[in-house]
């Protein structure tokens, strides 16, 4: 029990609107185009946050293992770097998520299909089983896509496209051409998370891994972060002008005042200061994706 509370710190909770914000986006849209299936409704949330926490073990794991993450560096201190837990401990917590991941996937798919076989319940089950992968590779492995500059794209592919039409698929198990612009602006707010973390943590990943910030320069990451959260916002305002459901829905602009503080913190902070960034756009995220979605999914 004494290990619990440095094992939960470890699952970094804080990131978890974030990966909610696409999913129930997808899912309350969804429910605008007709009824939802409560059960699915929940393991498809159970299964979307187990992801994040096996992700943010094993990438505690591996930036551990890589030297990453080190005394002095400009993010907080996790268990594994404070010696409160062992390799050994993350690993077994791994494992367990991988389970849990699989077990709650399966359930969804399930409930979803009623049970049914088919390709469309496989082909989920195969995404699922590559989200699982995705979020182990992302850090550890030989050769882990996060270090080679790569996370952009798996983040905008899994937080975003997967995530946001992942979620309305299945509920209705068709998809729609326009879901790419809500799911795309998700995607592209979720890699400024990723980036401003990045940018922050230019010092320490120094000769350690190769991200956007450091083949780039601190300035034109900044420069690309700013045109992450303005198309991201085009997207969003092309998506709800293209697709009229109550005027309700544009209650979503009563985040963008956030939106632009994150904006000028990001361009004003450096270094560990740009902390606090992080989780703002996090919860603004989540936010944002609750005041547009539910307006349609009540409509």
């Amino acid at each position: 029990m004494t290990k619990l509370p440095a094992l939960i710190r470890s699952m970094r909770l804080r990131t978890l609107p974030l990966s909610l914000a696409g999913v129930v986006f997808g899912i309350l849209i969804a429910a605008g185009d007709g009824p939802v299936s409560a059960t699915t409704i929940v393991f498809t949330l159970l299964t979307t946050v187990s992801l994040q926490i096996l992700s943010n073990l094993c990438n505690e794991l591996g930036d551990y293992q890589a030297g990453v993450d080190v005394d002095g560096r400009n993010g907080p201190q996790y268990s594994l770097q404070s010696g409160t837990l062992t390799a050994r401990d993350l690993r077994n917590a791994i494992i367990a998520m991988v389970v849990t991941c699989c077990v709650t996937g399966l359930l969804m798919v399930g409930f979803s299909y009623h049970w049914q076989v088919g390709w469309q319940p496989i082909g989920l089950l195969l995404l699922g089983a590559c989200a699982i992968w995705a979020a182990m590779r992302y850090t550890i492995g030989k050769n882990p896509y996060g270090y080679k500059g790569l996370g952009d794209i798996f983040v905008f592919l899994f937080f975003g496209l997967v995530s946001v039409m992942g979620g309305y698929f299945v509920q209705r198990h068709t998809l729609s051409p326009w879901l790419l612009l809500p799911a795309s602006a998700i995607g592209l707010f979720s890699i400024g998370v990723l980036n401003v973390n990045n940018i922050r943590d230019m010092a320490s990943d120094q000769g350690l891994r190769k991200t956007i910030p450091l083949r780039i320069g601190e300035r034109p990451a900044k420069i690309y972060h700013t045109l992450l959260i303005t198309t991201g916002w085009a997207l969003l305002v092309a998506y709800n002008l293209l697709q009229p459901y109550t005027p309700l829905q544009w209650l979503c602009l009563l985040t963008l005042p956030f939106y632009i503080f994150h904006l000028y913190g990001v361009w004003h902070r450096s270094d560990r200061q740009l902390d606090p960034m992080l989780p703002l756009l996090v919860i603004t995220t989540f936010l944002l994706s609750l005041l547009n979605g539910f307006p349609i999914a009540l409509h």
